[in-house]
C-alpha cells in the first residue's frame, strides 16, 4: 500500500447512541410526514402515472436533459447509472433518512414544537383540515406528488404565517437530512467522504476517570473542578494544573480520537454538536450551531484565530473594565496565540478565499488573511467542522487539554453536571463542588451499547469554574439556585445571512482551509463598531445546500448537482441588539429568545450586497441569495469590443436593487449563528452583569465563569481567541488566589508551631 493510499483511509465508524424509545408520532402522522418529505425530495420518473402518489412524473425530454446534465458533472469513475438513481431516489426510500428524522423529532425538537407539528399533520389527514391548509378535501398523503408540490409552493408564499413557518421548518429539516443520508448525493456531487489532502494524524492518548456501578454517589475531591472542556475550560485546566493545583475537568460529551475524524455529517451532528446540530430560536428566525464535544467549540470550529479589535476593547474598557485596554490583556491574547502556533505564514487559500481576497482588492475593500491555529503547518482541509482527522488544528483537544493532563489534571467524560453545590453555613454562598450524573461507555468502548451504566458523582472542590459555553453556563447557574436577573440575558449571536455564486469551472469548494480571509470594509457602519464582516462559509453539502431555495424537486436536485461550481459566503453582523436564553419549562433544555433586529439586519444586507459585488468582479456566472422571491442573477457576457461596466452593469444593479427592496424580513428569512456570547456577562455591578471583572459570580465565593458567556457584548470577530485570552486571565487569578490561600494557611500553621 502506498503512502498516498494511506492518506485516504476512511475514519473509524462512530456508532450513534440508541434512538429514542416509544412513539414520537402516531402511524398516521408518520404517513403524512413522509409524504411531505417525498414532496420536497421526490422520486422523478418518466413512466409513472400522471397522478402517482409515490413518483413525480416528468416529460421524457425534461428527464433526458436532466440526466445529461448530471452525467456531465459526475466524476469519470462513478457508476453511469448514478444519475438515474439520484433522480429516482425519494426521501422515504432511505432507511437512514427515516432513522435520523425519528431521532431528531424524538431527541432534539422541543415538546411544544413537536405538538405543533403533530397538529399540522393531523389537520392534513382530515377533510376540514385539508380544505383549510391545502384548498383540497383529499388527505395530503393521498394527493399526487405534483399536487403536493404545488401545495408546498403555496405554503411558502401563504399569507398565513403558520403555513409559511411550517414549510420553512420542514423543508429545511428534510433537505438537510437527505443531504446527510443519501447514498447518491456524494457520487453525483463528486464530494469525497474524507479530505483528499493531508493525512491522518496521531493525537493525545487521554486517560479518563472511571467509576464502578453503585447506588450511592461517588465522591472525589480536588482543588478546582472545571465544568466544560472547551476553549475556556481547556485554557483554565492547563494554567491551574501547571500552577501546581489539583484539577478535574468534567464534560458531558465523549472524546473521539482523530482516527474517528472527520465524522460523516450525520454522525457529527449527534456526537459533536449541541441539540443534534441545530438549535432554532423560539420564532425560528435563526438557527444556532454550537459544539458539544470533548474540546467544545474548538473541536468543530474553522481555525480562525482573530484577536479582539481595538474598538471593541475600548468599548468594554468604557464600561469600567480597564483590563481590556491593558498590556496584560494583550499579553493574554499573545500567549494563547503562541501556544496554538497562530499565524498566516502557512496558509494556502482555496478558490473561495482567493475570490474574497482578489474580488475585494479589485473593489478597493479592506481585506486580509485570517490567522490560523494550525501549529505552524499548512492545513488545506475543508472538513474540520466535523472534527480534525489530521490533529493539526490546535484546539483544546490537541493543545490545552494534553498540557493539562501532563501537569496532573484529571478528566471525566460523559458527566452531565446538574448543579453547583454551595455551603452557606458562614452566611455566604460558597461554592464547594458540583453534582452530576456520569454515564459510562459500553463494554466495547463506544456509546451505542445497551450495557452502559450511570452513577451519581459529587466532586468536592475549593473552586468551581463554569465553562459550559454561552448556551449552557447560565442554565447551570440557574439550576444551582442563583437568582441574578442578568443570568441568561445579553445573548449575542453574530447573526449571518448568505450569498452564493456559481462559477464556470469546477472549484471543489470543500477543498482547502475553510476561513482564511476576511473583509472588514463594512464592519463599522454606524460609527460605533457595529456592522458586518464578510467571510467564507464552510462548504459541506448539509451545511450549504440545505439553504438553497426550493421551487420543486427536480429544480432542487439539479441545483445541488452544481455544488462543485459553487462558492459560499456569509455576511456576519456584530449585533448591537441582544436576546436572551432560558430553560425550557418542560425539560430544562436551552431555549433561545432572539430575533435579528432591523438595525442589525440592515448591516447584514449591506454585507450581502458587497459579497455579491465581490463575486461579480471575480467572474461568477450566477449569484444568488437565500431570500424568497429573489431570482438568481445570471451574468450576460460582454460582447467583444465593448467596455466591461463591471459592477455598474445595468442588469446587475437592477438585481442589487431588488435584493435591497426585498430586504431580510423575519421570521421568513433564515439566519444562522455559529458564535454565542454574553449570557453571563462581565461587569462592575450585579445589577448589570453576572460576573465581576475577575470572572467571579456576583453574590458567591469560589465560583467563576470562564467562557464566551462573560463577553460584555459581541466580540465582532470569531470568538475563540478572545474567549481563551479572558479565560487565561481568570484562571491565572484563580491559581494565584489558591496559592495565596495555601501560603496563608501554612503561615498560620507555622505560627502555631
Amino acid at each position: 500500500m502506498t503512502s498516498k493510499q494511506l492518506t485516504v483511509l476512511a475514519p473509524l465508524a462512530s456508532p450513534l447512541p440508541p434512538s429514542p424509545e416509544g412513539d414520537v408520532l402516531t402511524a398516521s402522522h408518520w404517513t403524512t410526514l413522509l409524504a411531505i418529505a417525498d414532496t420536497i425530495i421526490p422520486s422523478l420518473e418518466v413512466s409513472s402515472p400522471a397522478n402517482s402518489t409515490t413518483h413525480l412524473r416528468i416529460e421524457a425530454s425534461e428527464y433526458t436533459v436532466a440526466v445529461e446534465k448530471l452525467k456531465e458533472s459526475i466524476p469519470e469513475n462513478v457508476d453511469a447509472d448514478i444519475p438515474r438513481l439520484y433522480l429516482q431516489e425519494n426521501a422515504s426510500s432511505i432507511p437512514a433518512f427515516k432513522e435520523l428524522v425519528h431521532r431528531t423529532l424524538g431527541d432534539y425538537v422541543r415538546e411544544d414544537a413537536r405538538k405543533g407539528i403533530a397538529l399540522i399533520l393531523s389537520a392534513l389527514d382530515t377533510r376540514a383540515g385539508c380544505l383549510l391548509t391545502t384548498g383540497y378535501t383529499t388527505s395530503f398523503h393521498l394527493q399526487p406528488v405534483h399536487i403536493r408540490q404545488q401545495i408546498m409552493r403555496n405554503w411558502a408564499q401563504s399569507y398565513l404565517p403558520p403555513l409559511r413557518q411550517t414549510f420553512k421548518a420542514l423543508s429545511f429539516l428534510f433537505k438537510q437530512v437527505w443531504l446527510k443520508t443519501s447514498p447518491t448525493v456524494g457520487p453525483v456531487l463528486g464530494f469525497p467522504r474524507i479530505p483528499v489532502h493531508g493525512k491522518p494524524g496521531k493525537d493525545f492518548d487521554y486517560n479518563f476517570l472511571q467509576f464502578p456501578p453503585g447506588s450511592e454517589p461517588e465522591v472525589i475531591e480536588t482543588d478546582v473542578v472545571i465544568v466544560g472542556s472547551g476553549c475556556g475550560g481547556g485554557v483554565c485546566a492547563k494554567n491551574i494544573a501547571e500552577a501546581g493545583h489539583r484539577v478535574v475537568v468534567v464534560e458531558k460529551a465523549f472524546h473521539f480520537p482523530a482516527k474517528h475524524l472527520p465524522m460523516s455529517e450525520a454522525d457529527a451532528g449527534i456526537h459533536l454538536f449541541m441539540n443534534g446540530g441545530v438549535d432554532p430560536s423560539d420564532d425560528n428566525s435563526i438557527s444556532v450551531i454550537a459544539g458539544q464535544a470533548w474540546g467544545g467549540g474548538g473541536t468543530i470550529n474553522w481555525s480562525a484565530s482573530l484577536q479582539t479589535q481595538g474598538f471593541v476593547r475600548r468599548e468594554w474598557a468604557g464600561r469600567g473594565l480597564s483590563f481590556f485596554t491593558s498590556s496584560e490583556y494583550q499579553n493574554c491574547l499573545d500567549r494563547v496565540c503562541h501556544r496554538m502556533g497562530v499565524s498566516t505564514d502557512h496558509i494556502e487559500h482555496n478558490f473561495s478565499n482567493k475570490v474574497m481576497l482578489e474580488g475585494a482588492r479589485k473593489l478597493g475593500y479592506n481585506v486580509k488573511p485570517v490567522p490560523q491555529n494550525t501549529g505552524g503547518n499548512k492545513h488545506y482541509c475543508g472538513y474540520c467542522t466535523l472534527g480534525c482527522g489530521a490533529a493539526e488544528k490546535q484546539g483544546p483537544v490537541v493543545s490545552w487539554l494534553p498540557d493539562a493532563e501532563r501537569a496532573g489534571a484529571n478528566f471525566i467524560e460523559g458527566f452531565d453536571c446538574e448543579k453547583v453545590i454551595f455551603d452557606e453555613t458562614s452566611g455566604q454562598k460558597v461554592a464547594v463542588g458540583v453534582q452530576g450524573v456520569w454515564t459510562s461507555r459500553d463494554s466495547n468502548g463506544g456509546v451505542n451499547g445497551s450495557d452502559r451504566t450511570k452513577r451519581k458523582v459529587v466532586i468536592k472542590a475549593k473552586r468551581v469554574i463554569v465553562s459550559g459555553g454561552t448556551l449552557q453556563s447560565p442554565l447551570l447557574l440557574l439550576r444551582s439556585g442563583l437568582k441574578n436577573s442578568q443570568i441568561g440575558r445579553n445573548l449575542y449571536l453574530h447573526p449571518v445571512n448568505l450569498i452564493g455564486a456559481i462559477y464556470p469551472s469546477e472549484v471543489r469548494p470543500w477543498e482547502g482551509g475553510i476561513l482564511t480571509s476576511v473583509c472588514g470594509e463594512l464592519e463599522n457602519q454606524d460609527g460605533h463598531g457595529h456592522g458586518a464582516k464578510l467571510e467564507n462559509m464552510v462548504m459541506l453539502p448539509g451545511w450549504w445546500l440545505t439553504f438553497q431555495p426550493w421551487f420543486g424537486g427536480l429544480d432542487f436536485k439539479l441545483r445541488c448537482a452544481q455544488f462543485k461550481h459553487m462558492a459560499g459566503y456569509i455576511s456576519l453582523a456584530r449585533d448591537r441588539d441582544p436576546g436572551r436564553l432560558y430553560p425550557d419549562p418542560v425539560d430544562g433544555r436551552c431555549r433561545i429568545a432572539y430575533t435579528p433586529s432591523a438595525f442589525d439586519k440592515r448591516h447584514i444586507l449591506e454585507g450581502m450586497l458587497a459579497l455579491a459585488k465581490i463575486n461579480y468582479v471575480a467572474g461568477a456566472s450566477e449569484i444568488f441569495t437565500i431570500t424568497d422571491g429573489v431570482p438568481v442573477f445570471k451574468r450576460t457576457p460582454v460582447p467583444d469590443g465593448e467596455d466591461d461596466a463591471g459592477i455598474n452593469d445595468v442588469s446587475f444593479q437592477a438585481w442589487l436593487d431588488l435584493v435591497r427592496k426585498k430586504g431580510l424580513h423575519t421570521p421568513d428569512t433564515s439566519f444562522g449563528s455559529a458564535h454565542q456570547m454574553g449570557t453571563c456577562r462581565m461587569g462592575t455591578s450585579a445589577k448589570s452583569s453576572v460576573v465581576d471583572p475577575k470572572g467571579k459570580v456576583w453574590g458567591t465565593q469560589g465560583l467563576y465563569v470562564a467562557d464566551a458567556s462573560v463577553f460584555p457584548s459581541a466580540s465582532g470577530v470569531n470568538p475563540m481567541v478572545t474567549n481563551m485570552a479572558i479565560s487565561d486571565w481568570i484562571s491565572r487569578g484563580v491559581a494565584k488566589g489558591l496559592r495565596m490561600a495555601r501560603d496563608g494557611t501554612r503561615a498560620v500553621e507555622s505560627a502555631r508551631l
